[in-house]
């Protein structure tokens, strides 16, 4: 098991330095600059300004500078937030979208598994249809029509909730202000779940273990439980990974819509700006986020599933 968390960790390495490679040169690439503004600089003074962040430097020299202070932790200063730097801006932001999108994949996790375990269960019946039919209108419906809909519905007809914002105090304090938010996330995401579970358990269901089990007269429970779920779950699992990294890291959408101060803000802001180096940390966390994901992932599989452990 040692020597295949091993293999995963390092093949993970190249495939983050692809990505940041990657992220760098599309960047650049993208017109405009980080010192655009209305009133055009002295050429000067821009001059002065591009040496002191190095950008005069040439591009592959300027790579090689952002992966030795990656190396060190450091994503370097913000060129549009004064006197911030990006780790500064992104540790700000994270603990934000981290609640949001931890809170969201566990009511999707929650919801979805046991959407979709009933449906399996009930192949063909009205119960299955109807929860494919939600299934099917949850991953139709986009995020940025979800939450307006439900501003309209709670916050303004019923007024059972906040339209947005961010309180400044606790838990308790901010519960009001995520029930939305968290439910606009969580949506597709329970729709995707349970679609898998369901063909996962449908074919489980029908695998001879679990023939042998009932012909032993266990109960539905019990062979759902103890023998059906956790080989059911493995499709799951690997949908998991990326899932929560792009959930946990912020919806832009739902982030704008709420006003919460999330990463994913920081992230529109950013590109908004041409901030380089702020866009550049904020899609290397989310690379750093989907690989570390992936790998937890790839961990479960060898608990959950015996055949990986002894290939591995």
């Amino acid at each position: 098991m040692f020597r295949y968390a091993l293999r995963r960790v390092f093949a993970a390495i190249p495939t983050l330095l692809i990505l940041i490679a990657l992220a760098f040169f599309m960047i650049r690439a993208a017109p405009g600059g980080p010192f655009d503004t209305e009133k055009t600089l002295h050429p000067d003074i821009e001059a002065k300004i591009r040496a002191a962040y190095h950008l005069d430097e040439p591009l592959v020299q300027q790579l090689g500078r952002y992966l030795l202070g990656l190396s060190r932790g450091d994503f370097g200063p913000s060129f549009q937030y004064t006197d911030r730097t990006v780790t500064e801006l992104i540790r700000e932001g994270f603990p934000v979208s981290l609640q949001l999108g931890a809170c969201a994949m566990l009511l999707a996790l929650l919801v979805g598994v046991s959407a979709g375990s009933w449906a399996a269960l009930r192949q063909n019946r009205a119960s299955d249809h109807a929860v494919m039919a939600v299934s099917m209108t949850g991953i139709s419906i986009p995020n940025f029509v979800v939450g307006p809909l439900l501003i309209l519905v709670f916050a303004v007809h019923l007024n059972w909730l906040p339209a947005g914002g961010w309180p400044s105090g606790g838990l308790a304090e901010r519960l009001p202000n995520m029930v939305m938010p968290v439910v606009a996330l969580a949506l597709p995401q329970v729709a995707y779940i349970a679609r898998l579970t369901r063909g996962s358990m449908i074919e489980v269901l029908r695998s001879n273990f679990i023939r042998m089990a009932r012909a032993q007269g266990l109960a539905p429970s019990t062979i759902l439980l103890r023998h059906a779920l956790k080989p059911g779950l493995l499709p799951v699992l690997s949908y998991l990974g990326p899932a929560t990294a792009a959930v946990i890291t912020g919806s832009v959408v739902i982030e704008q819509i709420f006003g919460v101060p999330g990463l994913g803000r920081h992230f529109v802001q950013g590109a908004l700006n041409r901030d380089y180096t702020l866009v550049m940390g904020v899609v290397v966390f989310y690379g750093v986020l989907i690989i570390l994901f992936n790998f937890l992932v790839d961990i479960c599989y060898g608990f959950l599933d015996p055949r990986v452990r002894q290939r591995n």
